[in-house]
């Protein structure tokens, strides 16, 4: 059996969007979590940021959320589309690092932390969509052809549980259900 090389993707946990976020401090904190035990051990946390019109590069709005801000040393990358790997150099980090598996988190559900898990994916790494790490927008009195936000978080959770992959491994599991301290290697996860 190979051994699988983890990294943690940290997706847009920007201050705008933390703001804008459904239940926005139960994920950060599942979020922060988790990075701490990986970090704990020696598994690589790599931080997404985006950065259009709306997240100004270097403004307040666009910097990542504290409890979540990178360490020195830790890899960030900018982006400017859904796709984190899009014109950016997350390929060329995660193969720097050897990572194998992406366990992802962040905002927003529907739009980058899918666009990303599923070019994942499509570029032959291992995925882990951490369910209580991701989030979507709070809905409002006017967001009425939105599905409710934890219907809509819970329906990823849902699609990622059943979707197949050719050669590739697909798990959805809380934060607290990751193990990183596993014998088999990084990244290994407690049976469902």
């Amino acid at each position: 059996m190979s051994r699988t090389a983890s990294a943690v993707l940290v997706i847009d946990m920007q201050n705008t969007l933390v703001r804008m976020a459904h239940r926005a401090a139960e994920t950060v904190a599942a979020i922060a979590g988790l990075c701490e035990r990986a970090r704990a051990a020696g598994v690589p946390v790599v931080t997404v940021r985006q950065g259009d019109a709306e997240l100004v590069p270097g403004t307040e709005g666009w910097r990542v959320v504290p409890e979540l801000a990178p360490r020195e040393g830790e890899a960030v990358v900018d982006k400017t589309a859904p796709d984190s790997f899009l014109g950016t150099g997350l390929g060329p980090t995660l193969e720097a690092l050897g990572v194998t598996e992406l366990i992802v988190t962040g905002f927003a559900t529907e739009i980058c932390v899918d666009t990303t898990a599923r070019q994942a994916l499509s570029r032959g790494y291992d995925l882990v969509v951490v369910a209580d790490g991701h989030t979507t927008s709070r809905r409002g009195e006017q967001d009425t052809d939105l599905v409710p936000a934890d219907r809509s978080i819970a329906q990823y959770n849902a699609i990622y549980r059943t979707i197949g992959w050719p050669g590739r491994r697909v798990r959805v599991r809380a934060a607290a259900d990751v193990d990183f301290t596993a014998p088999e290697g990084a990244g290994r996860l407690t049976p469902a």
